[in-house]
């Protein structure tokens, strides 16, 4: 490992990052057996290919912690989401995207205004893979007939 000067927040935001992208491996895990268990065998390989997917992030970010002299810790994992129905398990997993979308929003942005180009990058990489999936869930759930819903902000949700 090299040391390389690193600003703490950006530290703060790899750590974060991590953390939040174990807690979707494991709800992504969860949820391919839930879906195995219900008998909805095509979500439940979908669920276990975005279980992969977030393996790789998380593979991504400590390979990168490694990279800057920085021991790799996810300080919490979340419980994963269970529901009664795969629409609902849908609707709990573009809530966890939209999150981790918005952590690799700011730590873009907060990388790009204190000249830290390399960190920026890989936030931005990470944000591209993020919001193709949070796109790919919306188009599942407009598959299934679930219709979006706009807030008072002019968010879209299901």
């Amino acid at each position: 490992m090299r040391h390389v000067r690193i600003h703490p927040r950006t530290l703060g935001y790899l750590g974060r990052a991590l953390s939040l992208e174990l807690s979707a491996v494991q709800q992504y895990m969860t949820q391919a057996s839930l879906a195995e268990a219900w008998g909805l065998t095509e979500a439940a390989t979908r669920f276990r290919e975005e279980t992969v997917e977030e393996m790789k992030h998380a593979e991504r970010i400590i390979q990168r912690m490694l990279i800057l002299g920085v021991a790799p810790n996810a300080s919490q994992l979340r419980p994963a989401g269970v529901a009664r129905n795969l629409v609902d398990l849908l609707r709990q997993d573009a809530v966890l995207e939209a999150e981790i979308i918005a952590l690799y929003q700011e730590a873009v942005t907060f990388c790009l205004r204190i000249g830290d180009q390399a960190n920026g990058e890989f936030f931005q990489g990470l944000l591209q893979d993020e919001t193709v999936h949070a796109q790919e869930l919306e188009q599942w759930l407009i598959a299934l007939g679930v219709p979006r819903v706009q807030d008072r902000n002019e968010r879209a949700y299901f």
